[in-house]
């Protein structure tokens, strides 16, 4: 069993917890553990809970939940694809549960959607567990690669219009995924005007990932951009995305496509979501 469950004294009482902190934890009650295994990269585990349906854990940090889970991805898919004039090539980097390609593919300009995670089980595994995040992988503008995303972009021809980073917490191999190094790796296999997002963690619990994030896009990027928005079962609820442009002509707060259907992305909540609290935008001045 894997060591983030643990069974109060209440008979039949199962409840699986992601610790944020020392001091500070998320648990949801479980109907059923689905399935463990350790991968050669990580240990996932899948469950059934009361309260947020089936949902993917990674190193004992919570992915997604089928309750919330397009809270998340509609903000990481959409806003940098319908920012975009005319996307249609995009990379996903991470992702590797295949909800945030399921919201690129509903774009019907965009031609190849490139994922490229390095854990193939995990894909694997959202196909026969969590076939509403893994449905898109069965798309035939899907190209999926399980490698080294740093290496892939190192050595790659290929050049994109949009760049998804949906990457595990930057430690063990994603260590380097909020380095300036990185980011200028990225930049390489960019178009002009092409548009990158990343998750940036929460401003209440990670705040110096958070602020390290912005501060080595800026070393790399004219210009960077920081929107936000709510994910219930990620720590604090209140989650950013770094959002940077290679090059000008591109207003990204102002998106010039629509999206349909969606159940948290609008084009409106496109415009607000770049409009940051003052506190927000003092920690990323």
């Amino acid at each position: 069993m894997s060591e983030y469950v643990t069974r109060p004294k209440r008979t039949n009482d199962l409840w699986l917890s992601e610790y944020s902190s020392d001091n500070l934890k998320l648990s949801l009650r479980v109907k059923d553990l689905i399935h463990t295994e350790k991968t050669p990269y990580q240990e996932m585990l899948i469950a059934d809970t009361f309260e947020y349906g089936r949902t993917l854990m990674l190193d004992g940090a919570y992915q997604l939940t089928e309750k919330d889970e397009f809270t998340y991805s509609e903000m990481m898919a959409h806003v940098p694809i319908c920012a975009h004039p005319d996307p249609k090539n995009v990379m996903i980097i991470g992702g590797g549960d295949g909800a945030i390609m399921r919201e690129v593919l509903k774009h019907e300009c965009v031609r190849k959607c490139t994922l490229i995670d390095i854990d193939e089980r995990v894909i694997e595994a959202s196909k026969k567990y969590l076939p509403f995040a893994g449905c898109s992988f069965s798309d035939e503008r899907a190209d999926v690669k399980c490698m080294d995303a740093m290496k892939y972009i190192r050595e790659t021809d290929e050049r994109y219009d949009v760049v998804i980073i949906d990457s595990t917490d930057p430690v063990d191999f994603a260590a380097g995924l909020f380095q300036s190094g990185f980011y200028a790796d990225v930049k390489r296999v960019m178009n002009d005007s092409a548009v990158l997002s990343e998750l940036t963690e929460s401003p209440f619990t990670d705040s110096d990932l958070m602020t390290q994030a912005i501060r080595e896009m800026r070393k790399v990027f004219p210009d960077v951009y920081m929107y936000w928005g709510v994910v219930p079962t990620y720590p604090s609820g209140m989650w950013t995305y770094g959002l940077s442009v290679n090059g000008t002509g591109i207003n990204p707060s102002e998106p010039v496509r629509t999206v349909k259907p969606t159940r948290y992305y609008t084009n409106e909540l496109h415009r607000a979501s770049f409009i940051l609290p003052p506190f927000l935008e003092e920690m990323i001045k």
